[in-house]
């Protein structure tokens, strides 16, 4: 059994350092700078992924604006307000629910609800709320078991010392829990990163590079979606190869972030 067991794991560990080996083998020879650096122009026949860049950047930027207040403010709820177990299970079970829907669901639901109903354009601000109800169940979660986490003598300490339940949460339980909040937080981001389906109904396909205010109701391809365009599209595979290590690195450089972010608030 435990032959098996080894080799499991090494089949596994074998099968993730042939697809990176692989993706950087393709991909690191075809990372220049004017690529990094430029716009796709069909005039001048160039490549550039600085837009996809950009764009990946704001989605993310809208995407945790909006649902940290909602996800920590779900979670402390739930946590230490709610006194209807049934209303928290059924609560619970909806997270639960969401965080195994099919990402291109979301991307359905949200070009009806975001684009179509609200008439709002394909970008920046209706791909970023439908990651935000893609994502929020991750926040809520991980938030909740943060709370968890923190002994209840630091909550009943708190009250004898006539502090207030607000007073008591703020100041005692979200310090003894922002380690696994922030850690909830950077996977998110990792999520957004990575996430492509969601994408291509709601953020949109353009490879233009526009301002903050203009991207959020213009077509704005993220990293991920400028990959599919590039590969299934354009069949620039050169170029796919090279937009997929620069998303591996993002997501390496992502979850090494979230360990050490766990670890240094641990130690305070």
């Amino acid at each position: 059994m435990r032959t098996l067991l080894w080799l499991a794991g090494g089949l596994t560990c074998a099968l993730l350092a042939f697809m990176i080996g692989y993706i950087f083998f393709r991909g690191v020879p075809n990372l220049t700078w004017p690529l990094l650096s430029g716009q796709t122009s069909y005039l001048k026949n160039t490549i550039g992924i600085l837009p996809n860049i950009v764009n990946t950047l704001y989605i993310i930027l809208v995407a945790m604006v909006l649902v940290l207040p909602i996800g920590v403010g779900a979670a402390i709820y739930l946590t230490e307000y709610a006194t209807s177990h049934r209303l928290v299970g059924i609560i619970e079970f909806a997270t639960e629910s969401l965080a195994g829907i099919p990402s291109i669901i979301y991307g359905l639901v949200g070009m009806l609800i975001f684009v179509q109903f609200m008439n709002l354009q394909n970008g920046i601000l209706a791909g970023g709320l439908t990651l935000v109800i893609m994502i929020l169940p991750t926040i809520v979660r991980t938030t909740q078991e943060s709370l968890k986490t923190v002994p209840q003598s630091y909550r009943e300490g708190a009250l004898a010392l006539g502090s207030g339940k607000w007073h008591m949460v703020r100041t005692v339980v979200l310090p003894g829990a922002v380690d696994g909040i922030v850690t909830g937080c950077i996977l998110a981001v990792g999520r957004i990163v990575g996430e492509s389906a969601a994408l291509l109904y709601t953020a949109g396909f353009g490879l233009v590079l526009n301002d903050f205010a203009t991207a959020l109701h213009s077509s704005s391809a993220t990293l991920t979606v400028a990959l599919y365009i590039y590969a299934n599209e354009r069949g620039e595979t050169a170029v796919a190869f090279a937009i997929a290590t620069i998303l591996l690195l993002l997501t390496l450089a992502i979850n090494l972030a979230a360990g050490f972010a766990g670890r240094r608030l641990k130690e305070q």
